[in-house]
């Protein structure tokens, strides 16, 4: 099997789970690096150690995607590739930031179910503090009433915030892995 084809089929597979038109052109692009270079007189060998490792290529590719997937629109499977993305790129530095993103990601969950419960538990209580307003009953209803919608917006407010904050991360995150993308391409001009 010659070069080219080596080349290629590392590519394709390392680009597997991609969806197949993204696939194909990123496959159409190389293969037109390989017929530009046999035009210039180079050989095969030549091109593939100049266009580097279909390996690398293929995590940064699938990187760039999973980011621009999520840019495009913001839904979890869109982070969640993005992150996968972003942490294939960053394979040596996955001992520092894995701990870091899984500590960080810890306490905003626990926030959430937090907000989540308070909001809840507001939520449940306002029944009662109307229930309290009709006569026969004894109870301050407005004390009730104000303490359960303040209790259920509240809770709210800190399941907005941790939304917030978790996309503020990942947007961090993309940030790093792009200039984590960009000094590996400096440190490795091949």
């Amino acid at each position: 099997m010659n070069s080219r084809q080596m080349f290629l089929d590392q590519l394709r597979a390392g680009l597997k789970g991609l969806p197949r038109s993204v696939v194909e052109d990123i496959l159409a692009e190389y293969t037109a690096h390989f017929d530009e270079g046999r035009a210039a007189g180079r050989s095969d060998g030549e091109i593939a150690a100049a266009l580097g490792d279909p390996g690398r290529l293929a995590r940064e590719v699938r990187a760039e995607t999973g980011v621009r997937r999520w840019e495009d629109e913001r839904s979890l499977s869109n982070a969640l590739g993005a992150i996968v993305g972003i942490l294939g790129l960053a394979a040596l530095d996955l001992l520092v930031v894995l701990p870091v993103l899984m500590t960080v990601g810890s306490v905003d969950l626990a926030f959430f179910i937090a907000g989540a419960c308070i909001c809840l538990a507001g939520s449940l209580m306002l029944p009662f503090a109307l229930i309290n307003m009709l006569p026969g009953f004894d109870g301050d209803w407005l004390q009730g009433l104000l303490i359960s919608l303040g209790m259920a917006s509240g809770g709210a407010s800190i399941v907005a915030m941790c939304a917030l904050f978790t996309i503020g991360t990942l947007n961090l995150l993309i940030r790093y892995g792009r200039a984590h993308y960009r000094l590996i391409a400096k440190a490795n001009p091949s």
